[in-house]
């Protein structure tokens, strides 16, 4: 019986080392919503640590292909996200035109995106680190790294 605790005790404090470690940067938030008939309803919520690790199991050969795409934008991008890192909360854009929508802003150090349209609402949540750590790993394997 207590062998049977140990073992308990042991997978439950994996487990919660695991989630906190997973979840140190935040999440990354998708939210979707159509207004019409059969219109779709799309809400994610992925841990943010998740995607530089998952970004690890991909083939070189999709690799060297996303590599080849964007390597001329890669530099811009990552001085995008680099500057938008000394602003941890500001206001970029904002639209607003009758009943349509459009704001961008970094917020607590989060890409924040929403765009209100009467037949649709889309909002995206992303942390900068995020973005940083997957420009980055595009960025090495653009290099050969």
């Amino acid at each position: 019986m207590m062998l049977l605790a140990k073992a308990a005790l042991g997978l439950g404090g994996t487990f919660v080392l695991a989630g906190a470690y997973t979840m140190r940067e935040g999440v990354i938030r998708i939210d979707v919503d159509e207004f019409r008939s059969g219109g779709s309803h799309v809400h994610m919520w992925v841990p943010a640590a998740a995607v530089p690790m998952v970004m690890q199991l991909v083939p070189e050969k999709h690799w060297r292909h996303a590599s080849n795409h964007a390597r001329e934008v890669m530099p811009i991008l990552h001085a995008i996200v680099k500057e938008l890192k000394k602003y941890p909360d500001a206001e970029f854009i904002q639209v607003d035109d009758g009943d349509q929508h459009v704001r961008i802003r970094t917020h607590e150090g989060r890409l924040q995106i929403d765009v209100d349209d009467p037949g649709e609402k889309v909002h995206l949540l992303c942390p900068l680190s995020t973005i940083e750590d997957v420009t980055i790993q595009i960025e090495d394997h653009a290099s050969g790294a």
